[in-house]
């Protein structure tokens, strides 16, 4: 990503994260696929737009594509932590478990204070001479380590995300490449974070393997956003079926049903489909709520403007009326 991911999305340094959302569904939604059939140039142009994001929506990404620009990735891969400033180190995330031997569970830490960590730590008794041997040292064989934990942000597509099921993915190479099959929740959130009991790194000295915590982030839709447990769809219409009414198929995560849309819908008209949103198991269903969005053709032939110019003639509206302070 060789490019500036700001002037990808087209924000500045200084947007905040709203801004960097807006701009981001407004692209998607100009060059998702599904908008631009068959142009490699749009689909290019979303990836790119989608990589940005993935960065910039990202507070520790951001923070380290803004100090070390399009090489952050290998400065986040050695370790770098945007919280620890420019100069000084950061503790986050050690096991101090992990660190000094403990074992999980049953208490954990030393039983003798710090001198049984002094004992491990240097192989020798806690004071000079050894403890009532008459100078001798002792020696303690450590307590098998925990394996390390393994974080990993996972993106999921919006469907499996709202109805759940079995998931699979690949570890990326540092850890292993392993394959990993889980249950993903029907209904989980973006930043929902899901701990996979012994699949994270081998223990060095024999003991249970680490974690892997999963950070889940839902992709988003340049036509459909959640809202709580509702789901609000921008449904494209025609002007023959905003005008007239019609009947249109509508995606739910259960199905495609069919829905009315009443004659003399205009744009931004709200319908709702009761108990058809994000079912989580936890109390009532939410909605789908359709917003109606009236699509026309960028180009119309002279003999159409003049028929819309009679029609208007004909059904004269004062659509701005109420439009005052």
């Amino acid at each position: 990503m060789s490019e500036d991911l700001y002037q990808t999305l087209g924000v500045t340094r200084q947007s905040d994260k709203d801004e960097i959302q807006k701009a981001y569904r407004n692209l998607a939604r100009k060059y998702h696929p599904d908008m631009n059939q068959n142009d490699e140039k749009s689909r290019e142009k979303f990836k790119r737009v989608q990589e940005a994001y993935d960065v910039l929506s990202d507070p520790d990404k951001r923070a380290a594509y803004d100090r070390y620009g399009a090489d952050f990735e290998k400065v986040r891969s050695s370790g770098f932590n945007p919280a620890a400033g420019a100069g000084g180190a950061s503790f986050e995330g050690l096991d101090l478990e992990q660190i000094f031997g403990g074992a999980r569970g049953g208490g954990g830490g030393f039983q003798n204070g710090f001198s049984d960590f002094f004992e491990q730590l240097m192989g020798a008794g806690a004071a000079p001479g050894g403890r009532g041997g008459g100078g001798g040292r002792r020696t303690r064989q450590a307590a098998p380590t925990v394996g390390e934990n393994i974080r990993h942000e996972l993106r999921i597509p919006l469907k499996k995300a709202l109805t759940g099921g079995q998931y699979e993915f690949y570890l990326p190479a540092d850890a292993g490449r392993q394959k990993i099959a889980f249950s993903v929740p029907a209904g989980i959130e973006s930043g929902s974070k899901m701990r996979l009991r012994g699949k994270g790194y081998a223990s060095p000295s024999g003991g249970p393997a680490g974690d892997l915590i999963l950070v889940i982030h839902v992709d988003e839709h340049p036509l459909i956003r959640r809202q709580g447990k509702n789901l609000v769809i921008t449904l494209p219409v025609t002007l023959k079926e905003a005008t007239l009414g019609a009947k249109v198929e509508v995606p739910t995560p259960k199905g495609t049903l069919t829905m009315t849309v009443p004659p003399g819908s205009s744009g931004g008209r709200r319908l709702r489909l009761k108990g058809q949103g994000v079912d989580d198991g936890k109390g009532p269903t939410g909605d789908i709520l359709i917003e109606l969005q009236i699509a026309l053709p960028e180009k119309i032939d002279e003999s159409a403007k003049e028929m819309i110019e009679q029609f208007d003639a004909m059904h004269p509206l004062s659509p701005r009326s109420q439009l005052s302070w």
